[in-house]
């Protein structure tokens, strides 16, 4: 396993669309290996592929209930609503208030092919559509409602 570098806003790579994962082999788990431990690091919840540097559809999140490896992710229902900050690994000087659904229902492979369905309430469910808004190009800051001072969260 490696640490990885974290992309930072401004990258292009960032607002690019990822390709889909076709061979789930050593490189993917080695790709998933390597985001688990830099997102362990980092103090986060979640991680996508192009974070770092990666044009495939990845995401590793860890809301405190182990980690969960999404490998082509797709949601597959969303209901309710949550009104919550929001921040980004990848944006570390931007937070703020975004409207997210409050239970997320994703469909994913593991890293070796085996297809899985994980429900996510709360932070998990915000964590699932954050996560996968960066697989197609897509950060939290062009949905913010209303901008936080960093100072403030602590």
């Amino acid at each position: 396993m490696a640490l990885r570098n974290i992309v930072k806003k401004g990258d292009p790579i960032l607002n690019k669309v990822c390709r889909p994962v076709e061979k789930f082999d050593d490189r993917l788990a080695q790709l998933i290996d390597d985001m688990a431990e830099t997102l362990a690091k980092s103090g986060g919840v979640g991680l996508a592929a192009p974070q770092v540097g990666m044009l495939r559809r990845v995401v590793v999140i860890d809301v405190g209930e182990g980690l969960i490896e999404l490998v082509n992710p797709k949601i597959k229902s969303k209901s309710g609503r949550q009104y919550t900050v929001e921040g980004c690994l990848s944006c570390p000087d931007d937070w703020g208030y975004t409207t997210r659904p409050k239970v997320v229902t994703v469909e994913a492979y593991d890293r070796n092919g085996e297809l899985k369905t994980y429900k996510g309430k709360d932070l998990l469910a915000k964590a699932f559509c954050h996560e996968l808004d960066h697989l197609d190009g897509h950060l939290f800051t062009e949905i913010i409602e209303e901008r936080v001072d960093p100072k403030d969260l602590k």
